[in-house]
């Protein structure tokens, strides 16, 4: 059983916007394995009733203007292997345990006002593949384990983390995709990242990093503008050192 709205680009006479928030009773359809709500005018908090779907495998609520923190039971959506909730006004830090959602392929929640730090044991998930926290209010550091784990499409992008990238990559770092620009890293580029199976797409720039740019793979393919603003980066494809 699901539920899917057409979106707002491609409208016909069967496709209404859908506007107001989600009713509580949603949480009835207890059969219910995909919920997509997406590109609508949707607002209000997530209903915590919606957390009882225990069937659920696909919730997609993009591009919408949901309000409020995510709800306090999420992780009670255990089959869940999609959750896609980014351009919304969703609020308050990131649970914890959604970690335990051990089906969890795929989380985007960018461009939200998501604030607190990342939690570590997002890193542990045996299967989450992409991780989208991009245009949030998260601070802290970024956990070591993100780096060395299943993720391999990790966007960090435009939030406020701090302090040094972790100096832990290893032969299982694979990343089609890996970006941490626009934050308020610092300290060198750990030389671990050299050690890493693939990295596809990596983006430093704009941050307060320093120092010299390793040599030899991945960033031998990499353009300036992967390192530009910094603080004080140099060699290729910088300037030298």
């Amino acid at each position: 059983m699901s539920i899917q709205i057409p979106p707002r680009s491609y409208p016909t006479l069967h496709s209404p916007i859908i506007s107001g928030e989600i009713p509580a009773d949603i949480g009835r359809l207890h059969r219910l394995t995909v919920l997509n709500l997406a590109d609508n005018l949707i607002t209000g908090r997530i209903p915590a009733s919606l957390t009882n779907l225990s069937s659920l495998m696909h919730l997609d609520l993009r591009n919408n203007r949901i309000s409020g923190p995510l709800p306090r039971d999420f992780h009670h959506l255990v089959m869940l292997s999609r959750a896609l909730l980014s351009r919304n006004l969703i609020s308050g830090t990131i649970p914890p345990a959604i970690s335990t959602i051990y089906r969890l392929a795929d989380l985007d929640l960018s461009l939200n006002r998501l604030s607190g730090s990342i939690p570590e044991s997002l890193g542990r998930m045996a299967v989450l593949a992409t991780l989208n926290l991009d245009g949030n209010l998260i601070t802290g550091n970024i956990p070591a384990t993100l780096v060395n784990s299943a993720i391999g499409n990790l966007n960090l992008s435009r939030n406020g983390l701090e302090g040094r990238i972790p100096d832990v990559f290893g032969p299982r770092s694979y990343f089609t995709v890996l970006d941490l620009s626009y934050n308020r890293l610092s300290g060198t580029i750990p030389k671990s990242i050299s050690e890493a199976s693939y990295i596809g797409h990596l983006d430093l720039s704009y941050n307060r990093l320093c120092g010299r740019i390793p040599a030899g793979s991945p960033f031998d393919h990499l353009e300036a503008s992967s390192f530009a603003f910094n603080a004080c980066l140099c060699g290729k494809p910088l300037k030298a050192c």
